[in-house]
């Protein structure tokens, strides 16, 4: 493990492996640095890989009060640990940040997003649950995060209420609950940032909803579908799509 420091002092604990251009992997909710791992270890052999947690999350500082412009700094962070304009990719909730922080000027190589959560107003995609966030603000603030995971889980994702029963009790996921606000400011933009000035991949599951890929052509770009994925897309398959795209 490694450490950085982002703009307003938080420690930021991060992950490298591999040789070659920089590739910096953003997360998405209830994720750290192990999330992409797997990814990161199956392009290593043609690019250095760095893998970080997102603020509030594994080693990583969380530094009071929380804003998106922190976490579009963090990445900067990251950014001039990997010493060049990096080529990045972002998962879920994790996309979206990347994508606002390009929209804030970072400079990147390259942007892959996977899915990203971009449904305000789109026809089709669920409705926000009723009091969602009051609730969740609620669930946490008593230290209820067991309910604070089956909220996020169940109601916003729309998880079957049995799986999400077992992936509840998961400590890794309870440590993290309390970024789960976290990512509803990130995604939560009226105005999102379309045709990123860097070239740009956009991936969904061909298995996923319509509307999740519908989510990601809100980008104003065109969206790739890989065969067979859904969001828990199989990294080698993911891999396989982003080295190609890097290279």
């Amino acid at each position: 493990m490694h450490l950085t420091t982002s703009a307003d002092g938080t420690a930021l604990a991060y992950e490298v492996v591999g040789t070659g251009p920089a590739v910096v992997c953003v997360g998405g909710a209830l994720n750290d640095r192990r999330s992409t791992a797997s990814v990161a270890a199956a392009l290593a052999d043609r690019f250095t890989v760095y893998c970080y947690d997102r603020r509030g999350r594994g080693d990583s500082g969380d530094t009071a009060p929380y804003s998106v412009e922190r976490e579009i700094e963090d990445l900067a962070a990251m950014a001039a640990v990997a010493g060049e304009p990096p080529r990045v990719y972002g998962m879920s909730s994790g996309a979206v940040l990347a994508l606002r922080a390009v929209a804030a000027g970072l400079s990147m190589a390259r942007l892959a997003l996977y899915e990203p959560p971009l449904t305000a107003g789109l026809p089709g995609a669920p409705p926000a649950p009723v009091r969602y966030a009051e609730r969740l603000a609620d669930a946490l603030a008593a230290g209820r995060r067991d309910e604070a995971l089956r909220l996020f889980m169940v109601e916003r994702v729309g998880m079957p209420a049995e799986v999400a029963a077992g992936a509840i009790r998961f400590p890794g996921l309870q440590a993290i609950a309390h970024t789960l606000p976290y990512d509803d400011a990130v995604v939560d933009v009226d105005d999102v940032p379309h045709a990123p000035a860097v070239p740009t991949l956009v991936l969904a599951g061909g298995d996923s909803p319509p509307w999740m890929r519908d989510a990601a052509g809100s980008v104003g770009v065109e969206v790739r579908v890989l065969p067979g994925q859904t969001h828990a897309v199989d990294p080698a398959v993911l891999a396989a799509a982003l080295g190609e795209f890097f290279s």
